[in-house]
């Protein structure tokens, strides 16, 4: 007992004086910020909602946000901090930033930003992805930061010849907080193609973009505006004076923190669940969903819709994307709150989820027949061109609370079974433990049988199932700054989930069956979601 208070105290002093590390991830609904000592246990956490809009057909985020997210969630983490350990938060060991990969963010050489921010969600490059990925014989999704930048080329953009630096959502924090135009690996395999070997972008494929006759009358080269590329655990720079201002309004906050390599949800997705071993594999639910599956061997053909990403320190990774899941369940969600605020009883939060996710456990094992199509935005797997939401029954489908809240679930879900069966089927690719993440899996069961059913997979789910991204990047940092050199597998087991708790769910023989005849009834009513896409956007 004894021993464990002196260590308990000895750690207090490390962290007071600064041995602590920030995780920052924006996120499609919400950013959030975690601070850990360098055992990485948490120490203080914060969120801010912020949503995307569709303007002008473009789904986007406003910059000046992501400040205000950031500014607001260290205000938090500092107020938490003091009332902890009663001293003000004034310097930090380490910060490591990560956000939604993908998109387009261009920016001249004075720092004007040149575009809007077009981010993950948005399908409008289908001509640039495909003319790309037939160029490279390497799949290069629409919301890839490469596509972005050549369909912009294709329609003729004047701001394109002002290009330069393109980067993603984390690469732009990082940038203003460090100075540094840099990329974790997992982030900058969004942007563009990257080999293991050597850890930065495929050299071969750099070249041949560069010789595209579009792409030659371009008064840049391709390596002249990305990020430098970096693995896990390199220094990507230090927090500048100028940083350390824009994060802590107060200006109490010393610059000179070692940042970490900027990273994608993606890839702080792998480390909060232990999943960057080869054989291991992490699904990701919120706003979007993907597998992620990391590679013993590569994929023998390109599939449009499977990624090749790597893990933060550079390993293959098989992503599965898609680009709707709980938006639509979501906002069912709300308008039930609404609903039980209008006559006097409100509920809201963990107490609404958990009331509605749990009757979906008496539901019949098909859903009754409902079916949900959750597309909020384009999905590319089922081939929907636009977001259309829509709830579908016919007269003879089993109507009732519990079948609906399992056609939400079985819905979020659908498109990504469809996008692993070609992983499963096609490739043979097998994964030894597959571990889920994200805010469903905070009511316990529910969301994790449904997706093990529609899945036919055991699902993981860890006790921290709901931190997620923003603590991944935070552990990315405490690994820059403490164990630099060493193995991130290696270090993640030792130090970050040396008794990690996790349950896992299989899928059972009536699940598995009702599932699979949902699934059946959505592919056949796809032809009716498809063409839902007609209907004209009123905003």
């Amino acid at each position: 007992m004894a021993e464990n208070r002196q260590e308990e105290a000895r750690r207090a002093q490390e962290i007071r004086a600064g041995e602590t590390a920030l995780g920052i991830e924006l996120g499609s609904t919400n950013i959030k910020a975690v601070l850990v000592g360098k055992d990485c246990r948490t120490l203080a956490s914060a969120s801010y909602g912020w949503e995307n809009r569709l303007e002008d057909g473009i789904w986007t985020y406003d910059l000046e946000q992501v400040w205000a997210g950031i500014q607001t969630c260290f205000t938090e983490i500092k107020a938490q901090f003091s009332a902890q350990f009663q001293t003000p938060l004034r310097e930090l060991g380490s910060i490591g930033v990560s956000a939604m990969m993908h998109g387009y963010l261009p920016f001249a050489k004075d720092g004007r930003q040149l575009a809007a921010f077009r981010t993950w969600r948005n399908n409008i490059t289908g001509e640039a992805a495909d003319a790309l990925t037939a160029a490279f014989s390497f799949n290069i999704p629409q919301r890839w930061s490469i596509a972005h930048l050549y369909q912009a080329i294709l329609n003729g953009e004047a701001s394109v010849k002002e290009i330069d630096f393109l980067t993603t959502l984390a690469g732009y924090v990082h940038w203003r907080l460090s100075g540094e135009r840099v990329l974790g690996i997992g982030d900058a395999s969004g942007m563009f193609p990257v080999d293991e070997a050597s850890g930065n972008y495929d050299a071969a494929l750099i070249s041949k973009f560069d010789a595209l006759p579009r792409v030659k009358a371009q008064p840049w080269k391709l390596l002249e505006i990305l990020p430098r590329v970096l693995r896990a655990g390199a220094c990507a720079g230090h927090l500048t004076e100028e940083g350390a201002r824009l994060l802590d309004l107060s200006g109490q906050l010393a610059p000179g923190a070692l940042m970490a390599p900027p990273e994608g949800d993606a890839g702080t997705g792998m480390v909060s669940t232990n999943a960057v071993r080869k054989r291991t594999g992490n699904i990701s639910v919120g706003t979007s969903a993907f597998s992620m599956h990391v590679l013993d061997a590569p994929l023998r053909q390109v599939h449009r819709d499977i990624d090749v990403v790597t893990t933060p320190a550079g390993a293959p990774v098989a992503m599965v994307h898609t680009n709707n899941c709980t938006s639509d369940l979501n906002a069912w969600v709300n308008l039930f709150g609404e609903f039980a605020a209008a006559i006097g009883h409100p509920i809201e939060g963990k107490e609404l989820y958990g009331t509605l996710l749990g009757a979906s456990q008496q539901a019949d094992a098909d859903a009754g027949g409902l079916l949900n199509y959750s597309c909020l935005s384009g999905e590319n797997i089922t081939e929907v061109e636009a977001g259309r939401p829509l709830f579908v029954r016919t007269p003879h489908s089993r109507m009732n609370l519990a079948n609906f809240m399992r056609a939400q679930l079985y819905g979020c879900f659908a498109p990504l079974r469809l996008g692993m069966d070609i992983l499963a089927g096609e490739e043979g690719v097998e994964t030894d433990v597959m571990i889920a993440q994200g805010g469903l899996f905070k009511t316990p069961v529910v969301a994790q049988q449904a997706l093990a059913d529609c899945l036919d997979l055991p699902i993981s789910v860890m006790k921290t199932a709901g931190e997620g991204g923003p603590w991944g990047m935070a552990v990315l940092a405490v690994f820059a700054k403490w164990h630099a050199g060493e193995n991130l597998a290696d270090f993640l087991d030792e130090t970050a989930f040396p008794q990690a708790e996790r349950t896992t769910l299989a899928p059972t023989e009536a699940g598995k069956r009702g599932a699979q005849a949902f699934l059946a009834v959505y592919q056949k009513g796809l032809a009716v979601e498809r063409g839902a896409a007609v209907i004209p956007d009123h905003v």
